[in-house]
């Protein structure tokens, strides 16, 4: 890895700025904007801030244990790769990059439906498993075709955008002028607009009801992840519906303003699942705390966007590898503060 990344990036706040005085205005805004006075977007970094942590000491934490097991593998830390659309907009080799540096940081890295780089082409260069994000189209049948493909294409699971009827109000990057680019490919996605996004209209979208999922479910032996997950009713159903895991998240912030913070979503959420699934938090984390506060609440792991696509935008593959190593070595600091060696010992009794 290149030393001046090491030096110049200390924490995962230090590449947004650095991102910002690289790429166009317009990319720019696309990546950081949150929906409507982006007050969801604020709280959900703030509402870490407010969790207190208690400190235990005088406990053997001279061998620390990161690892988790999920879907029956051994995964080395609970830190993975959110799908983040369009990333050749921000790096020439995009996807497949953003893999490459996960593979080296041993994450799991998602690759959404609109992405700009074949999953082939990212398994080929991750040694850690890639998922497939599938965010739903109007051609029924070609959501049916993507999921039974992505098996033999690599994917070691499925997740699927569960949240989304209509774009929410993205007036930063409307205001920017964000545009898709007519020349930018993207395999997987055919319904896209590449005009500029409006505000103030509900633009309606193909959406999968619950019965498209038990479709989705009959389809693939891979395990299923519905992401978009922030009430009980709605884990409930999932679990009885088939799902593997569910992701709590509320689309980092890009949708619906004033939804509650993911962290605090997901106490109930997970008192409620009770164990019977994974649950895997999406949104706010950028900290080793942040990591540590996720799990002692029910997370079984935690999901990272922005920060890595900002790494991405600034050093390429060994950005995001040094992105994921500086928030893993965080956490291992967390675990060994508060008198915790291994992720099995997370609970709420670390929350003051």
């Amino acid at each position: 890895m290149p030393h001046d990344i090491e030096t110049r990036f200390l924490c995962l706040a230090d590449f947004e700025p650095a991102a910002r005085e690289l790429l166009p205005h317009a990319v720019y805004e696309f990546i950081a904007a949150g929906a409507g006075e982006e007050i969801t977007k604020r709280d959900n970094e703030a509402a870490f801030d407010r969790i207190r942590l208690r400190q235990r000491v005088l406990r053997d934490v001279t061998r620390l244990d990161t690892g988790i097991t999920l879907f029956g593998q051994s995964l080395p830390h609970p830190i993975m790769l959110a799908p983040i659309a369009y990333q050749r907009l921000v790096h020439p080799e995009g996807e497949v990059a953003a893999a490459r540096g996960a593979g080296v940081a041993e994450a799991v890295f998602t690759l959404g439906t609109t992405a700009t780089a074949a999953i082939e082409d990212c398994v080929a260069v991750s040694r850690s498993p890639v998922w497939f994000l599938l965010y739903w189209q109007s051609d029924r049948g070609f959501n049916g075709e993507l999921v039974t493909r992505m098996a033999a294409l690599g994917a070691k699971a499925i997740s699927v955008t569960v949240d989304m009827p209509t774009p929410g109000d993205r007036r930063r990057q409307f205001r920017a002028g964000f545009k898709i680019p007519d020349s930018l490919a993207t395999p997987y996605f055919k319904d896209r607009n590449t005009g500029l996004l409006k505000v103030g209209t509900a633009q309606r979208r193909a959406m999968p009801t619950w019965a498209d999922i038990a479709w989705l479910r009959s389809l693939t032996t891979l395990p299923l992840i519905l992401k978009g997950i922030l009430d009980p009713d709605d884990a409930e159903q999932a679990i009885g519906i088939g799902a593997d895991a569910i992701a709590v998240s509320n689309h980092g912030s890009r949708n619906l303003d004033t939804l509650p913070a993911t962290i605090d979503a997901l106490p109930a959420i997970a008192e409620r699942v009770a164990g019977r699934i994974p649950i895997i938090l999406d949104g706010g984390v950028r900290r080793g705390t942040d990591v540590l506060k996720a799990i002692a609440l029910g997370a079984s792991a935690v999901m990272i966007g922005r920060p890595y696509v900002y790494a991405l935008a600034t050093g390429g593959a060994e950005g995001v590898a040094h992105c994921i190593t500086l928030l893993r070595r965080d956490f291992e600091v967390a675990m060994a503060l508060t008198g915790r060696a291994r992720v099995g010992e997370i609970d709420q009794s670390v929350i003051w």
